[in-house]
């Protein structure tokens, strides 16, 4: 999963233009809480993790699990495409 992981989070990185050097961001940090993504954010990250990981994210997944870190997204794609 690391690999999913590291794409993630350079894909965050980039799309959300967050500095390398940002203190603040790990892959364990609440991504909403410390404003990295916004509602508009989180709409455009489903959408890229649909269409990247060739996958549907449902209204029951967005209450079923947690996805507020690059790690917690990270886990949930791996059990998504392990099916």
């Amino acid at each position: 999963m690391s690999t999913l992981l590291e794409e993630l989070e350079q894909h965050i990185r980039e799309r959300y233009e967050i500095a390398e050097d940002d203190d603040d961001f790990d892959v364990d940090v609440h991504l909403f809480d410390y404003g990295f993504i916004d509602s508009v954010g989180a709409t455009a990250l489903i959408a890229h993790i649909e269409k990247t990981y060739n996958l549907q994210v449902t209204n029951q997944d967005l209450m079923l699990y947690p996805m507020n870190t690059v790690n917690e997204i990270a886990e949930f794609i791996s059990k998504k495409t392990a099916r």
